[in-house]
């Protein structure tokens, strides 16, 4: 490590020389009918858990024992649900991102899903603070026959405690393909006076919290089901279906609200999808 004047570290080498590094790694198989976990790799300050099955689909639980996620940070998550596997993912708690003054916090996950089976990613909302800085990716592979359900929960700040976040970066980055066919692509990218961005109309209306539900394979029927449920929705919810998926998207000025909107219409689109940590 490079010394300061006086034999002192540099502080941005200390800076940098403690940032967190977390990688989980695992894929499923069939045992006599029954979702299995195979090999499962876990490095840094990532673990994962699979408690007691709350559905048929194999259980698992991200569990970040940095405390938080802070500038410079690294962590990845790749699942592999083999074929005719059927798993759920979720997290241990809501994960908080902290202010920066320095590098974005990366974090990558890539999902594959193999013939006839089924992923549900389904973590706790993702809280951004005042200044903080996040880059995020997801690359998914389906096969054909395979099936996804990803739910995200984003919040800017956490408005019980009279939070707000101003100023900031946030990128994150979809991209799913079937059968090696590219069928869903966005990145969202907020920078700078994010706050200000967030009180625009035409992005959030003054929201605080957004999210976004993919269904794969999605129909008019799912869309048709959800609709039903729009007297009771909180805020702002829109979903639509087109290329063989569908699509709901959430903005509200509560996080609360919002993840109430995300509850109902997941139990509109399986009953049997929320992981027990969403209800307790």
């Amino acid at each position: 490590m490079k010394q300061a004047s006086g034999n002192r570290p540099n502080a941005i080498d200390v800076f940098a020389a403690n940032r967190a590094v977390g990688t989980v790694a695992f894929d499923t198989a069939l045992v006599n009918g029954i979702t299995r976990r195979r090999d499962v790799r876990e490095q840094g300050s990532l673990r994962v858990r699979f408690p007691s099955p709350e559905t048929h689909a194999l259980s698992s639980v991200l569990v970040n024992t940095a405390g938080g996620v802070a500038g410079g940070d690294r962590f990845s998550v790749a699942i592999e649900a083999g074929e005719g596997t059927a798993v759920t993912l979720t997290t241990a708690a809501a994960e908080k991102i902290y202010r920066s003054e320095g590098d974005a916090a990366a974090i990558d996950v890539k999902l594959r899903v193999q013939a006839e089976a089924h992923l549900a990613w389904l973590p706790q909302e993702t809280i951004l603070f005042d200044r903080a800085k996040l880059a995020r990716r997801f690359d998914i592979d389906l096969a054909d026959n395979a099936s996804l359900l990803l739910a995200e929960i984003v919040v800017f700040g956490r408005a019980a405690m009279n939070e707000r976040v101003t100023r900031g970066a946030y990128t994150d980055r979809w991209r799913v393909r079937r059968d090696g066919r590219l069928i869903f692509a966005e990145t969202l990218q907020l920078d700078g006076a994010v706050g200000d961005r967030l009180a625009q109309r035409a992005i959030a209306d003054g929201g605080n919290a957004i999210a976004t539900v993919l269904i794969v394979p999605g129909t008019e029927a799912i869309v048709e089901r959800i609709r039903t449920a729009s007297p009771t929705f909180a805020g702002e919810v829109g979903v639509s279906a087109w290329n063989g998926f569908a699509l709901a998207r959430f903005c509200a000025k509560d996080a609360a609200a919002l993840r109430a909107d995300v509850v109902t219409v997941l139990a509109h689109i399986d009953a049997k999808a929320l992981p027990r940590l969403w209800l307790s």
